[in-house]
This record gives C-alpha cells, structure tokens and sequence, in this order.
C-alpha cells in the first residue's frame, strides 16, 4: 500500500503551483484594476460609515426602530429594537455595529443584485442550471478561510476585501432560492398568462415574480444571516465591526469582551431576521 501511494505523490497534480501562477498574473497584470475597486468600496463603505456615525446614537436607533415598525407595524418589534440597540451602546460597541450594519446590508444588497437576475435566467434555462450547481456547491461548502487567500492577495486589508469574501460567500442563497421561486411557479398560472397574450416580460413581473417573491425575499434573509456570520471571519482581514472585538478577545483570552461583542452580533441578527421574516409573511 505504501508504494501505491508513493507512486500516486509522484505524479501529484501541481494544483496550488498552478493556482499560484494565475494569482501572480493577475497581480502582475491587473493590479491597477484590483486596487481601483478596492479603493472605490473603502470610500463607499467609509462614506456610509461616517455618515451614520455622524446621526446621533439615539436618532439612528430610533430611525431603525420606525423602520422596523413601519414594515411589520408591531410595537413590539420597534420597542425590543430600541432595547437591543442601547444595550449595544451599553456595552460600548455602537461603532463596531454600525461598522458591521454597512458591511452586512452591503453585501446583502450586492449579493441580491448578482443572485436575483441569475436565478431567473436559470429558472428560464434549466440546462444551464446543471452546470451551475456544482459552482453554488463549491462556494456553499468552500472553507470560509479559503476564500480570505485570494481575496487579501488580489485586494490587500480593509473593508473592501471584507465585503467581497462576504459577497462571495453569501450570493449562492439568492440565486438557488430565487431559482427555486421561479421554477415552482403553477404552470396553470403561467399558462393563464400565455392565454391571455402576455410577452416574457409581462410574464415575469406580473405573474413569475409576484408568485415567487416569498421565496425570494426567503433568499435575502438567507443572505444577511450568512452575511453576518461572516462578520468575524472578515475581521481576520482588516474589515472592522463586531468581529474585530471577538478575535482581539480570542487571541487575549478575554472573555468579557467576548461574550459582549458575541451577544452584539446575536442582538443585530435576531433585529435584522425579524424585520425580513415580517416582509416575508406580508407577501404571501
């Protein structure tokens, strides 16, 4: 057995030289292109950032609490929002959440943009779905720190590759339930459509579109949930939040601010979930 696997490492397939290659050729060739979007999503990012930060705490939190009643109209809702919000600024993490607010709604925002018009141009061409599938699985079951070599290669520390690897990681979930939306539409619906003389156009927004956008909206809390799951890990590569409290406090053993920045992060994501899953129920 021993030699077996001795001849099989003999011919080993060079894939990480072959990988090094590619990414030294892009550096060498593009990086002229790579550090013009990565400077062009620090501004945005810091633009959004500064500007929040710029609201008084109160005001912000009380804009997020409208927004949140206003979409589910529950006093409920808006009263543990204001509760979980002063908590945060309680506990003296008001930037790092406002920091991670941007990334998360910007990388949902993003990752919604690409997987939306993918998913229905898949739903329109199953075959095409086949060969895209094992492409959604990779990304799905790719190790999270994978993702952050190329990223840090290609477009160095910052916010920038923080929401790419962020963007990467969570557009799967758009693309395979907004497939999914589309393709588990009625076909009596559909073809009443066709009966009545509708273009594709007309079909899609006035029929596809309405019928799946429980699905789809189903997809966008996918998206934020993984977004923030992400928090720490882009953390890793200079993207600030919430998760750079959690790896200082790992690598200081410090629990206290562990356990405070990890309660933020639970805080943020059970407000973000609640106001989407409430869209979800308003249009079904």
């Amino acid at each position: 057995m021993d030699g077996w696997t001795d001849f099989i490492t003999a011919w080993k397939i060079p894939v990480g030289r072959w990988g090094k290659a590619f990414f030294d050729f892009l550096t060498d060739n593009f990086e002229f292109v790579f550090d013009a979007i990565a400077d062009s999503l620090k501004y945005l990012l810091d633009s959004m950032i500064d500007g929040l930060l710029w609201l008084p705490p109160a005001v912000l939190v009380l804009v997020i609490a409208l927004i949140g009643w206003r979409i589910q109209k529950s006093v409920k809702l808006a009263l543990g929002i204001v509760l979980g919000l002063f908590f945060i600024i309680n506990q003296g993490l008001w930037k790092e959440t406002v920091e991670t607010l941007v990334l998360v709604i910007s990388a949902a925002f993003m990752s919604m943009l690409l997987g939306v018009p993918i998913g229905i141009w898949l739903a329109h061409r199953p075959r095409f779905y086949t060969y895209v599938q094992p492409i959604l699985d990779l990304m799905q079951t790719m190790p999270t720190f994978v993702y952050l070599i190329p990223v840090l290669i290609l477009f160095g520390l910052g916010l920038a590759p923080g929401l790419l690897v962020t963007i990467i990681f969570a557009s799967p979930a758009p693309i395979r339930l907004t497939y999914l939306g589309i393709t588990s539409v009625p076909r009596p619906m559909v073809e009443a459509g066709l009966a009545f003389g509708a273009s594709r156009q007309q079909l899609l927004r006035k029929v596809e579109l309405p019928a799946a956008l429980p699905t789809i909206m189903a997809g966008l809390t996918q998206c934020i949930m993984l977004s923030l799951s992400m928090v720490v890990i882009a953390a890793l590569i200079g993207a600030n939040g919430l998760g750079k409290p959690v790896v200082r406090a790992l690598n200081t053993v410090n629990i206290p601010l562990g356990l405070e920045a990890g309660i933020a992060i639970v805080i943020l994501a059970i407000i973000l979930d609640r106001i989407c899953r409430v869209r979800i129920g308003a249009t079904s």
